[in-house]
């Protein structure tokens, strides 16, 4: 379970997020949505631990900054950041090692076979496209066996049959029990992985549903009612 509980984060006088609290529960998808300026990659960078906030997040009920929290944690980046000199392989490895990861060589092999990387392993972080490098940190968040996975705007640079494959996983991951929460404007991809949906706008959430409650309504029709406005 991922729980966010009063967080709030200022820049000087600029309040960008105010108070916000919102939990998605084990072996559910979450999608946050918000137009531009609404605070979610705010929100997002305070659960990844790359901001300083006030408030609290629980990852499966332990504190977000703590060592234990952060070994079944996992995050992909809206933009991807490789180490220049590693090979791709060498990235999932450093993550195997890093969080003493218990996932075998043989479902390393797979996890890159189903990204349509295992030909590209020995290639250099510096010399891959955008869409690879999206791929390498989809393959290492997945070498963590996280039991909550932070994915932003993931499918953005990828090719169709990366998108297939990611939203197999993303449902696979539910079926399991992890915790998916998913930050993204391409609501059409997500509308077949949502579980409960949350609307932030100027700083705040200011509408939540989730699919039982949503009656049939898609993404965008619920987007829509709640803002307003064009969503990003």
């Amino acid at each position: 379970m991922l729980e966010i509980q009063g967080l709030s984060k200022t820049y000087g006088n600029n309040v960008a997020v105010d108070n916000v609290s919102f939990s998605v529960p084990d072996g559910q998808v979450g999608i946050l949505l918000g137009p531009n300026g609404a605070g979610k990659s705010t929100i997002i960078k305070s659960i990844a631990g790359l901001l300083r906030y006030k408030g609290a997040i629980r990852i499966q009920g332990l504190p977000a900054r703590s060592m234990d929290a952060k070994k079944v944690f996992a995050y992909v980046p809206e933009i991807p950041n490789m180490f220049d000199a590693l090979t791709v392989r060498e990235h999932i490895e450093y993550i195997r090692m890093a969080y003493s990861s218990d996932i075998t060589d043989e479902e390393v092999d797979e996890i890159l076979r189903e990204f349509e990387m295992e030909d590209k392993q020995e290639k250099l972080g510096n010399e891959l496209s955008k869409g690879m490098m999206q791929k390498v940190s989809i393959c290492c968040a997945l070498a963590v066996k996280p039991r909550v996975i932070l994915l932003d705007e993931p499918m953005v640079g990828l090719d169709p049959a990366a998108i297939k494959k990611l939203k197999e996983i993303v449902l696979d991951l539910r079926n399991k029990g992890v915790t998916v929460l998913i930050s993204t404007h391409m609501l059409e991809m997500v509308e077949e992985l949502w579980d409960i949906m949350f609307v932030m706008e100027k700083g705040h959430i200011v509408g939540s549903y989730t699919k039982k409650d949503a009656e049939g309504r898609d993404l965008d029709e619920l987007f829509f009612a709640m803002t307003g406005g064009e969503k990003e």
